[in-house]
Order: C-alpha cells, then sequence, then structure tokens
C-alpha cells in the first residue's frame, strides 16, 4: 500500500473533477476558479518537472512565495513526487534565509520573482541546483518549465514513517530547529480531524472552506488544506486577509479557520452580524490563546461557538473543543481533551502527574507525534522523555473534565525571589479590568528578586487605562510577588504572522530596566 500523503489527499477529490475546488476571492482577475482537474493535472505537471532533475531521494524543497494556488500545487506536487517540502515564512530576510537553507540543504528552492536575485545567490553558494521563481499572478520560472511536462503522474511509492516535510520552528530560544513530519504524522492527523470536526461529505450537504490563512505553516497548509482536500470540499481563496470581505465570504461557506487576532479584527466590523454567518456551520480558532471575551463576543453577535484547539509544528493537532458535543460542550480559555488517538499528559518537575486544577508540564504521545529534529539528534533525545512522551515546552493545567487550559510556554515562567509566576494567571486577572482589550506580562532581570515582573497593557478603544491604577487593582487580587513592578501602556503588543505575542522582543525591550 502506498503511504503517500498526496495518494490519501487524491482519494478524497468528487467524482466529477470538473467541480470547482478553489475559487479566489481577492487579487487582479478573482474571482478565478481551478477545477479538481485542475489540481490533478498542475500537480502532475510539476512533480514531473520536479522528478525530471534527477535529484536524490529524500531531496528538500524550500519554497519562500507570496500565497497562491499555485503555491498549493506546489507543496501537492512535492509530496506526490516523493520530495521533502520545507515552508518558510515571506517575512524571513536574507540572514534567516541563509540559515534555512544552509541548514537544510534544499536541492530546489522556489522563491517569488521580486526576491529571485538575492534567494538564488544564497542558495546556489550553499549547493542548492535549481532555483526556480513563482509570483501571485500564476507566473514565474516554476510554471513555465512545468508546462512542458505531462498532466500524468504516478503517486511516488512512500512509506508512513517516510519523511514528507520539514517545519522550522521560530527560533525563540536558540537557533531554529527543523521539526521532521512523516507521511503517516500527517495524515493520521488529517484523519482524525475530519471526523472529530464533522467535516460533511457533498452527499451530506458538503462543507466550504474560507482560507484566509498563510501557508507557510502548520495551521493554514496542514490543517485546513488538508481538512478541505481530504474532503472533497470547496476553499474560498484569500490572499491576504481583509476582514470584511471575509466576513461577506461567510454566506457562501460552512467552515472558517483563524487566529485570535482575526476574530477581534472582525468583531470590529458592524457587517459581522448572526445573519453574516447564518449558513456557517463551524468556527475554529488556533495557533495563539484566545481572551474570554472574545470567545463571548463572538458567541453573542453571532450565535456560533468558537471551537478552540492546541498543536504544534511538531505534533500538528492536540487537542480540541468538542464540535460534535454541541456548543455547550466547548468552554473558553481551554484547548478541550486529547483528540482520538493522541496521549496528553501533565506533569510536575519531579516526573509526577499532575492532578487536576494543578499547573505542570504538558507531554504528549501518538500517531501525529513527529520523530524528531533534522539533524540534531542530542536536542531530539533532550526533548523526549525515557518512556517516548515528547515534552511541549507549554505549562498547563487540566480541569475536572479532562479540558486543557495552556497556562504559557515553560521558558516564559518567571522565577521572582524564589516563586513560580505564571504570566498567563497574571495577564487573566489584567484583561478583566476596565478598560483593558490584553496584556502580554514578561520576566526581566532585576538585582534583588532575580527576575522581576513586567506588564504591558493595551487599553480598548477610547478608553484610558493608568500604569498605577492597574497596579494598585492588582494589589487586592493577587498574592504580592506575582505584582507587576512596572506597567507600560502600550498602543499593541507586538505579534508574528500566526498572532502569538513576540514576548522575546518585549523582554529584550525591557532588559536593563532595573540596572543598578
Amino acid at each position: 500500500m502506498n503511504h503517500n500523503l498526496f495518494a490519501a489527499l487524491r482519494a478524497g477529490f468528487p467524482a466529477d473533477l470538473d467541480t470547482i475546488a478553489i475559487e479566489t476571492a481577492d487579487g487582479p482577475d478573482a474571482p478565478h476558479r481551478y477545477t479538481w482537474r485542475d489540481l490533478e493535472r498542475g500537480t502532475a505537471m510539476i512533480a514531473n518537472l520536479l522528478a525530471s532533475l534527477d535529484l536524490p531521494p529524500g531531496a528538500r524543497v524550500a519554497v519562500q512565495t507570496e500565497k497562491s494556488v499555485e503555491a498549493l500545487m506546489l507543496y501537492l506536487a512535492v509530496l506526490r513526487a516523493g520530495f521533502v517540502y520545507l515552508p518558510l515564512n515571506t517575512a524571513y530576510q536574507s540572514a534567516e534565509i541563509e540559515y534555512f537553507i544552509g541548514d537544510a540543504e534544499p536541492a530546489v528552492v522556489v522563491c517569488s520573482g521580486k526576491a529571485f536575485g538575492w534567494v538564488s545567490k544564497i542558495a546556489f553558494k550553499a549547493g542548492t541546483q535549481y532555483v526556480f521563481s513563482l509570483n501571485d499572478d500564476r507566473s514565474g520560472s516554476l510554471l513555465e518549465r512545468a508546462a512542458h511536462h505531462s498532466d500524468q503522474h504516478q503517486p511516488a511509492e512512500r512509506g508512513p514513517e517516510e519523511l514528507a516535510a520539514i517545519l522550522y520552528t521560530s527560533g525563540t530560544t536558540g537557533r531554529s530547529k527543523g521539526a521532521m513530519l512523516s507521511h503517516g504524522n500527517m495524515l493520521s492527523n488529517a484523519r482524525t480531524l475530519k471526523d472529530f470536526w464533522g467535516w460533511r461529505t457533498p452527499e451530506q450537504g458538503g462543507d466550504v472552506l474560507v482560507h484566509a490563512l498563510p501557508i507557510f505553516h502548520v495551521h493554514g497548509l496542514f490543517v485546513a488544506c488538508h481538512g478541505a482536500l481530504l474532503n472533497g470540499s470547496k476553499m474560498i481563496w484569500f490572499s491576504k486577509f481583509e476582514p470584511r470581505a471575509v466576513i461577506a465570504s461567510f454566506k457562501q461557506a460552512t467552515v472558517f479557520m483563524g487566529v485570535p487576532t482575526l476574530y477581534v479584527r472582525m468583531l470590529a466590523e458592524d457587517s459581522l452580524t448572526r445573519q453574516a454567518c447564518s449558513s456557517m456551520r463551524l468556527f475554529l480558532s488556533g495557533s495563539a490563546p484566545m481572551l474570554v471575551d472574545t470567545f463571548d463576543a463572538w458567541r453573542q453577535r453571532t450565535g456560533h461557538t468558537i471551537v478552540e484547539r492546541y498543536g504544534m509544528s511538531e505534533t500538528i493537532m492536540l487537542t480540541s473543543n468538542p464540535y460534535l458535543a454541541g456548543p455547550q460542550a466547548r468552554k473558553g480559555g481551554t484547548v478541550g481533551p486529547a483528540l482520538p488517538g493522541v496521549q496528553v499528559r501533565v506533569q510536575d518537575d519531579e516526573g509526577q502527574p499532575c492532578p487536576a486544577g494543578e499547573i505542570g508540564h504538558i507531554q504528549v504521545k501518538g500517531p501525529n507525534v513527529f520523530a524528531g529534529y533534522w539533524r540534531m539528534p542530542e536536542k531530539t533525545r533532550e526533548e523526549f522523555t525515557a518512556d517516548g512522551w515528547f515534552k511541549t515546552g507549554d505549562v498547563g493545567r487540566f480541569d475536572s473534565d479532562g479540558y486543557l487550559t495552556i497556562v504559557g510556554r515553560s521558558k516564559d515562567l518567571i522565577i521572582s525571589g524564589g516563586y513560580n509566576v505564571y504570566p498567563a494567571e497574571i495577564e487573566s486577572v489584567i484583561n478583566e479590568l476596565p478598560g483593558v482589550a490584553e496584556s502580554a506580562v514578561v520576566g526581566v532581570p532585576h538585582p534583588d528578586f532575580g527576575e522581576a515582573v513586567v506588564a504591558v497593557v493595551v487599553p480598548q478603544a477610547g478608553a484610558t487605562v493608568q500604569a498605577d491604577e492597574v497596579v494598585a487593582a492588582l494589589k487586592g487580587r493577587i498574592a504580592n510577588f506575582k505584582v507587576p513592578k512596572r506597567v507600560f501602556i502600550a498602543p499593541e503588543l507586538p505579534r508574528n504572522t500566526m498572532g502569538k505575542v513576540q514576548k522575546k522582543l518585549l523582554r529584550e525591550q525591557h532588559q536593563g530596566l532595573f540596572d543598578a
């Protein structure tokens, strides 16, 4: 049996390949429609181009392009041809690209035409054999070369343990690590989510996905695209998120996946109403924690209860609030119980299980969990326990119903005066104060306490928040060692492209705050 992930996704295509698979919602010629036959033929031609290059087994194909349907086809073609896909964030600059190409040693690099000059210099210097361009207007040397190849291709035979993709972690501590995901890792997770989130087949009325996420990341490329392709579901494709346009698209769709920032931006639009969302079945959120206020506001405005879930580059999805059990079973502020087939445990510093309500280290096991980091055997050994569980680096707690709440990253833990301080606990209290939209808490060096708690607070639109008032309010609600030594008011928090607050930047910004 062929375990190539592409073969499984291709088996999910509908019988009628001439129906619409993807419709672009923005761009110069929107709406541009791609049929399932277009996906079949386009991926075959690119796969044949790659096969013609006589690449070595396990060759990596590194891709840094703008979001487009052709970029999705390139990903599928790499799987189809049996090579290893390496997506790179479009925000990465030359020093970062130089590191990734030097570390992964890709045989092929594909970049946007505007970046071809500097990217190709880095790639050829590192020993890359082929560099192609691909633009978001269906132009570039990749497509020009692929056009000369056959539109028939038999997917390469691959086993479930064979490498399919390498995803570099953000590298907030030390150099970025390449998480190696196999065909089996990704297919097992896609099949689990198909059932758990109740994806409807065409015979059941069908689902339509609004795709407004980047495709260099687990959320947009694997969770969203795999879900729609495996189910034979149409996608409404946005190259960039624009809240009003996305809301307008809901009347033609049933499923939306986003990060909390996208939901906050849509809540700011008057057009977000129950009527606008009346045909929608499922709203999913992940990649960063969602404020309970956002969760509640979305339910009040739209009548829909967001399903929050938890995953990582190394594991894809791990937990999810239930869909089939109904909205009443979804708890704001939690990421739900473990998915079927996935094991999740919370342990203390001594490696003992934590009882419900107690914070500890989150560890996971399952067919979705990666085999290790690219060319880092020592780091891989460090990140797995003796009994084979992956240490996520996150800290959290289970409630009495087995729902997991993420408290933060273990590296974000603040030890102040010998006491453990969890930023998420303080943030949740600050976020409940009048006039506060959101906050971020970090630890910075302090000559007496080792680390001091510092908070950055963002006021709600039109509201005025005073730093001393925040401190005064906290003193009556939490232990004194948890109260921030300093509070800063800011218009916004620094975030990466997936909406995660970049606490590393905040720590660097306030590093010398308490210097003598």
